[in-house]
């Protein structure tokens, strides 16, 4: 970032709006505000506003108290800033206690440097003040709004000072020109660091009960630090120390080890995973996601301590990331068995899924140079054959084409044998850290090596990592601790997955040889059902766990040679592509349905679709699911069964029509994504209807008193 960068302030009027209608839903504040902020020549408006929606889809932004921060870090902001509006309508912004009025965008740039940071963590931590959103909302110019924020994000050096010996000035406080004594939820945000663990009381009572909390979110700049804050607050209601070590983006220093020792219990309340989690080893825990920390701080509280003293309450693992022993996993605030089980199943398809793309891509390369016939040579040519030396033509390649097929098949084919072994390694790496990969490895290679397939690999890796978890949980002698997790967790852990493999490998290879064959066997009236099924799983939730368990199905069992699997393929990759073009199609034929910000979306959405990433339909089904999926899942569901009745094949498990060379019957199988398009669309288009859902066509801001048009629409200029 340049040295002007570092020296503009985060606010200036031009980005404050009082008292505007930006819109009825929180697509549309934010579209305004990306625009207010692109107008003075800070950011690229419609970049912004993709960037906030993509985090806004991860967790909603509202807070409790009326007020939210949809925020991001992105290339597209080119000076850090912050946008205000405070609204003549409140917008749900996802808060439990109701709509927003209070609403600021927070746009960090990429490479931000720590400075930066640290005056985004410290507004977002005033926010939860109420002295402070009370100043926001009886502030009668924007340059009162500039002032207080100022005063917030860079105090006087007297007033920081003051705040910091005294433990009780709020920031948020001190902006509005008022002092918190001693309370509120941002009690620590003025401390001398922003970096240092926040603490609810400058030293522990004697017999008074503490507990250390951890705190993140995916993006690191507001929720991490207001969850902080409301747990700190929480825990001074309820008479109890509370040490915070947010792990956002500024950077944070760790607990002292006094302090985990001397907590009764640890809180994890975050969306990402815990650094250094084997610091809390034994520790009675509560976890959760980082928003049920703003929400329910009391409870979280509450709940720290009944586990605490239930000598059977959940605690964290030793050596392992797993989070809980088996005889709390029931326990309040812990993650529930299936929840668990979906995360550590979809731990291993997401690291399994680039090796899927990047073998696959490069065995359609092969295909693309050499031949459909190029697998027969490809291992002989690679071993005996180099540029140097090249081979005979094959079939209608010559020399060279022979050749360089044959080593892209090779390369396909060797990433592609690590796909079993990685849905293991990874599974059991979700349930028991690292302690678990390579017994989790050794077990996906013992299921290919016996036939077992892709079950075979889902039940060795569950095993693999219950094991590893189950004799990490052991309290080991200090002198053999250093040997547990690289040398007898996985030499036992592999022993035990790697044998029950090898010894029920047979009746699994039964199983997986039993469902290649139903499924080669499958025709006419069963196959356009079992398409039906794939379509309406790849368009139920775009992206997420219906989704990649489809996909994951359709890429592990793709085999080369055998043409029920490339039927499957071809039909989970043809739906999956069907919800971004249907919903780009939408914007076209009726724009009026939709907010400048989706039409914007629809143009990018085209690309998507073609390229196969579903995900480009989430921002329309975010903004209303109800009308949104049903039509996908039926222009899918259209899809899938077209696609099977076609017979049509993919030998690419990625790609979308970028890997035509790859697709047999190449026009019946477009003809299926067109048609189920065209039926997504029509299904859409009648919902909005129906249900009144009529966009603006714009929207201004136009604060009272200020006549002066302030940057207005909704959308800004095309993504083209």
């Amino acid at each position: 970032m340049s040295d002007d960068a570092h020296d503009t302030p985060l606010i200036e009027p031009d980005l404050v709006a009082l008292d505007v209608d930006l819109g009825e839903t929180k697509e549309e504040v934010i579209a305004g505000l990306a625009r207010l902020v692109g107008d003075t020549g800070r950011a690229d408006a419609v970049g912004l506003r993709d960037a906030a929606m993509e985090r806004e889809g991860l967790s909603p932004t509202g807070m409790p108290g009326g007020f939210a921060i949809p925020h991001c870090r992105s290339a597209a902001v080119k000076v850090g800033s912050l946008g205000f509006a405070r609204l003549s309508k409140p917008v749900d912004f996802g808060a439990k206690d109701g709509p927003a009025d209070i609403v600021f965008l927070i746009a960090a740039a990429e490479g931000t440097g720590s400075e930066h940071m640290k005056l985004l963590t410290k507004l977002a931590r005033a926010l939860v003040k109420k002295d402070f959103l009370a100043g926001l909302r009886a502030a009668s110019s924007r340059e009162e709004i500039v002032q207080m924020v100022g005063d917030v994000v860079s105090p006087p050096p007297k007033e920081t000072a003051a705040a910091a010996g005294a433990g009780a000035a709020g920031a948020g406080a001190a902006g509005a020109g008022a002092t918190a004594a001693g309370a509120g939820a941002g009690a620590t945000a003025a401390s001398a660091s922003d970096a240092a663990p926040a603490d609810s009381g400058s030293a522990q009572g004697a017999g008074q009960r503490s507990i250390v909390a951890i705190t993140a979110c995916p993006t690191g700049i507001a929720h991490t630090y207001m969850a902080a804050d409301y747990l700190v607050a929480a825990g001074k209601e309820a008479g109890v120390t509370v040490h915070i070590e947010p792990q956002g983006s500024s950077a944070t220093t760790p607990f002292t080890q006094e302090q985990i020792d001397g907590a009764d219990a640890v809180i994890f309340a975050t969306d990402v995973g815990v650094k250094g989690r084997e610091r809390f080893a034994g520790k009675p825990v509560v976890e959760s996601g980082v928003k049920r920390a703003i929400n329910e701080p009391d409870v979280m509280i509450s709940e720290a301590l009944a586990v605490a003293d239930d000598p059977n309450g959940r605690r964290v693992a030793a050596g392992s990331g797993a989070a809980a022993s088996g005889a709390g996993a029931g326990a309040a605030g812990g993650l529930s068995f299936g929840s668990k089980l979906k995360q550590v199943l979809l731990t291993g398809v997401s690291y399994m899924i680039p090796f899927v793309a990047a073998g696959g891509l490069l065995i359609a390369l092969a295909f693309a140079v050499g031949g459909f016939t190029i697998t027969d040579v490809s291992e002989d040519t690679v071993l005996n054959n180099s540029l140097w030396n090249l081979p005979n033509g094959y079939g209608s390649a010559g020399p060279l084409a022979v050749y360089l097929g044959s080593v892209l098949h090779q390369l396909g084919a060797a990433a592609f044998a690590f796909l079993v072994p990685a849905l293991a390694g990874y599974i059991a790496f979700g349930i028991a850290d690292r302690p678990g990969i390579a017994p989790g490895f050794t077990a996906g290679a013992v299921a290919v090596l016996v036939g077992a397939g892709f079950i075979g690999g889902l039940i060795g890796g569950l095993i693999a990592g219950v094991v590893a978890y189950w004799i990490a949980s052991f309290d080991a002698p200090r002198w053999l601790r250093g040997l547990m997790p690289v040398v007898i967790i996985p030499l036992i852990a592999s022993l035990v997955a790697g044998g029950a493999l090898m010894v029920f490998g047979s009746p699994l290879r039964a199983l997986t040889e039993g469902l290649q064959n139903w499924l080669s066997g499958m025709s006419g009236t069963s196959a356009v059902i079992l398409g039906v099924i794939l379509g309406l799983m790849m368009c139920f939730d775009l992206g997420g766990p219906v989704n990649k368990a489809a996909y994951a199905f359709a890429a592990a069992g793709l085999n080369q040679n055998d043409p029920a699997t490339l039927q499957i393929m071809a039909t989970v990759m043809a739906a999956g592509m069907v919800p971004p073009i249907a919903m780009a199609m939408a914007t076209v034929v009726r724009r009026k349905l939709f907010t400048e910000a989706e039409r914007e979306n629809g143009v990018a959405a085209w690309l998507l679709g073609a390229s196969f990433i579903s995900e480009g339909a989430i921002p329309f089904a975010a903004a209303d699911p109800l009308r949104v999926i049903p039509s996908m899942m039926l222009g899918g569901a259209v899809t899938g069964a077209m696609t099977m009745a076609f017979e049509t094949t993919s030998r690419a498990p990625h790609g979308g029509v970028f890997v035509f060379f790859a697709i047999g019957g190449f026009f019946w199988w477009l003809l299926s994504i067109v048609v189920g398009a065209i039926v997504g669309c029509v299904a859409v288009v009648i919902a909005k209807s129906i249900g009144g859902n009529k966009a603006k066509e714009a929207s201004t801001l136009e604060p009272e008193g200020d006549r002066q048009a302030v940057a207005a629409t909704s959308g800004g200029t095309s993504a083209a």
